[in-house]
């Protein structure tokens, strides 16, 4: 855990959502390409503990919440990476339906918050950004495969919150890149 300023000889990524999945195969990828990931994990005692062992070479992790703007500003502005791979989310379609706004808070506004942050950091212009969106856009009586004419249909408020991510995304994109 460190939030000093790092060398910028290799390319620099950072990846919300690390824990996850995607996030930790991602992460191995690039630290097998000899690159510095840097990773976003909410901060819980488990965490803690874990994090006070070393790492694996090449990998920092960050403690931070999506919903915390100054927290990404402060952890952008410190690693100013050339990549961020944006996969955290609230994942789980059934809890969408019980915690709708804490969904809405990371999933849809953590995502313009870190855009935001990038904005003002001015790294909207020079850092590249993926956005981790979802099938569940679409709904589920769509046939297969859908192609970027499908119409949108979300019908859970996890699958709402991705589609304001993506809009968000394209937005952002338009307006200031």
């Amino acid at each position: 855990m460190n939030d000093a300023p790092v060398p910028s000889s290799q390319i620099q990524h950072w990846v919300t959502g690390i824990t996850g999945q995607d996030g930790s195969y991602l992460s191995e990828l690039l630290l097998a390409k000899g690159d510095q990931v840097h990773g976003l994990v909410r901060s819980t005692a488990s965490r803690r503990e874990a994090l006070s062992k070393p790492l694996r070479p090449g990998l920092t992790m960050h403690l931070g919440d999506m919903s915390d703007l100054g927290r990404l500003v402060q952890i952008l502005g410190s690693i100013k990476p050339d990549e961020i791979y944006h996969l955290a989310a609230q994942s789980h379609v059934a809890v969408s339906f019980d915690t709708p706004l804490q969904t809405s808070d990371t999933n849809a506004m953590g995502t313009l918050r870190l855009l935001e942050a990038m904005r003002m950091l001015g790294l909207d212009k020079s850092t590249k950004f993926y956005n981790a969106c979802s099938s569940e856009v679409f709904g589920s009586d769509m046939p297969a495969p859908q192609t970027e004419e499908t119409t949108f249909h979300p019908v859970s408020p996890y699958a709402v919150t991705k589609l304001f991510q993506y809009w968000t995304t394209v937005n952002f994109r338009e307006a200031y890149c």
